[in-house]
């Protein structure tokens, strides 16, 4: 399989300020030319368009398609499931939306903490398991927005699952909170490949800063920008498959034709993606270093360093429903932003001589306030 995905969740649309309006034959354009170029994965999810990205699956791909010239993945929707029963309603629901007759790959979607409690509470692995079984499910996975450690134990606790969907990007690889080089390792380590989310960050790094984007132009002035970024997420050796929520079929040729024949990063190109990594970064709200002596004198639990760490993402790159999932699987175990008491205790102990407290408000007014 190659190792571009269709995901549909960002889909051209005929009115931008309705997410269900999604222009069928331009995604039908789109599907014909991604599967003529040798391309076959595509992932929707329940949610995705208001429930209307797996209908636009079915009237792009299984009403226009043979069921075996296409790879399909569909996601359970975790934080409806307020039963066991819950499973099987909605898994009908998406056979039907999607019109096939089972699942090539099927996710339980966005697991962090709570979620993965839930899952295991309502038995949803034991359900995606009974289904494979069945043959209605050919691979059984989870999308995953948490830390490593509780990554580590769904792997140990959940063998039978065969891999894990991980955001992946340039500038998630080495952050405090979202920790995607950590989390790709826990994948090596347990033998599950990965399939990416994310490598642009939302279509973030498709548009870099103008400095970064001279850096990449003098090495290659023919690659985009968004180009760097899906090829650094689809580097690893344990990467399946890299999705790309792709809005256009210009973005569509660009991204198959640097990915038809993929090529890894070689050493120099990792050196400018650090250097771009580095230019990107200089653009933060909050000078933390994550050193975490602040959070031992913390009397709230309040996870300071993952706080600003979200908060500095958020600042530079305005995706506020994809961080809120990290920051509420945080406070799962710790104190919220807005349960700062201005105390200052922790304030003493900062190398960097920030004053946490009044920083603390404005994490609060994004993350607590939404």
């Amino acid at each position: 399989m190659k190792k571009l995905g269709f995901g549909l969740m960002r889909l051209p649309l005929i009115n931008t300020d309705d997410p269900k309006s999604i222009d069928q034959d331009q995604v039908n354009l789109m599907t014909d030319y991604f599967l003529e170029r040798g391309f076959t994965y595509f992932d929707t999810a329940y949610p995705y368009h208001q429930g209307m990205s797996e209908i636009a699956a079915r009237r792009a791909l299984t009403e226009l398609h043979p069921r075996d010239s296409f790879v399909l993945a569909d996601k359970m929707p975790t934080w409806m499931v307020t039963g066991t029963e819950d499973y099987q309603r909605f898994f009908i629901e998406q056979l039907e939306r999607c019109g096939v007759e089972y699942f090539d790959y099927y996710l339980l979607h966005t697991l962090g903490e709570q979620l993965y409690a839930d899952s295991v509470k309502y038995g949803g692995f034991k359900f995606l398991k009974t289904l494979k079984d069945q043959g209605k499910i050919r691979h059984i996975g989870f999308s995953y927005h948490d830390r490593a450690e509780l990554l580590d134990r769904i792997l140990t606790e959940q063998p039978e699952v065969d891999f894990v969907q991980l955001q992946l990007n340039y500038i998630d690889w080495d952050n405090e909170s979202i920790e995607s080089r950590k989390c790709c390792e826990v994948a090596v380590k347990h033998r599950k490949p990965v399939i990416v989310m994310e490598p642009v960050k939302g279509g973030s790094l498709a548009q870099v800063p103008e400095e970064a984007e001279r850096l990449l132009k003098e090495y290659a002035p023919q690659s985009s920008a968004a180009s760097w970024a899906v090829r650094f997420a689809a580097s690893p050796d344990n990467v399946l498959t890299v999705l790309s929520g792709m809005s256009s079929l210009e973005q569509m040729e660009d991204n198959a034709g640097y990915m038809d024949n993929f090529v890894p990063l070689n050493y120099e190109e990792e050196e400018i993606i650090g250097k771009v990594t580095d230019i990107i970064n200089t653009g933060i709200a909050i000078p933390c270093t994550a050193c975490k002596y602040c959070v031992d004198t913390c009397p709230q639990d309040i996870s300071i360093p993952e706080y600003f760490s979200l908060y500095n993402n958020q600042h530079r790159f305005r995706l506020l429903p994809l961080h809120m999932n990290y920051y509420r699987n945080l406070t799962v175990k710790h104190g919220k932003a807005s349960d700062c008491i201005g105390c200052r205790a922790c304030e003493s102990h900062c190398p960097q001589h920030i004053a946490i407290a009044d920083k603390m408000k404005d994490v609060t007014a994004v993350f607590d306030r939404a």
